[in-house]
């Protein structure tokens, strides 16, 4: 037999609400089914922000300096900043991370220089703190920023998840839908959830090479 040589399977919205709704022993009917169901999918995908990092929901994007002005205001979809550098003339300088607190001590913030160091104020607009104040108009910072991802609107909509986390997003809103419609279910389907939530998050971690060298004590005796 003939495999179908498609690789382009991919569940929608209303798709993802029929089957978490059977694996609670239920039958998705009514349009406060749906709305409930879409309510409890969007809340998931928050929590998913919240349980640390998705390779896929990484962008890179540029900010454009002022020279002596330290704070730009970021989207509102920026969750975190995870690494950043000061580009100038083709040449990249890593930049360290402060602290709420290591940024509040820092005596004169308008110093201006090249930016080495910055802070994520983590309001609901972010703010990206400088220091030192850029010196110019011509240096650019290049950040990678875990952002949110793209809500459930329609029930017509895909969501903007690889093919590997499909089981963990179905599991995930089985069991939250399960609180309020089958609360016998609950346990279970908690326990599929966190299990596929697990496997999906060891799938997609970064595999950069890590070495881990031994370090020797010897005893000297006289």
């Amino acid at each position: 037999m003939a495999t179908s040589g498609s690789k382009n399977f991919e569940l929608q919205v209303d798709e993802y609400i029929e089957e978490a709704f059977e694996r609670c022993g239920l039958e998705f009917r009514t349009g406060y089914d749906a709305r409930t169901a879409k309510r409890s999918l969007n809340l998931l995908l928050a929590d998913w922000a919240n349980r640390g990092l998705n390779q896929w929901t990484i962008a890179q994007r540029t900010l454009t300096l002022s020279q002596g002005t330290s704070a730009y205001n970021l989207g509102t979809d920026v969750i975190d900043i995870l690494s950043a550098v000061c580009s100038r003339s083709s040449s990249d300088l890593s930049m360290q991370r402060l602290s709420r607190d290591g940024y509040i001590v820092i005596p004169s913030k308008t110093t201006q220089g090249r930016p080495s160091q910055f802070f994520l104020d983590r309001q609901i607009t972010p703010s990206l703190k400088l220091f030192p104040a850029p010196e110019n108009a011509t240096d650019t910072i290049i950040y990678d920023a875990l952002v949110r991802m793209d809500d459930a609107d329609v029930y017509t909509n895909t969501l903007e998840v690889p093919f590997r986390f499909y089981p963990c997003l179905a599991a995930g809103l089985a069991y939250y839908i399960s609180m309020k419609k089958a609360p016998e279910r609950v346990q279970l389907l908690k326990a599929v959830y966190e299990e596929e939530f697990e496997r999906a998050r060891t799938e997609d971690r970064d595999r950069s090479s890590f070495n881990v060298t031994p370090q020797y004590q010897y005893l000297r005796v006289n």
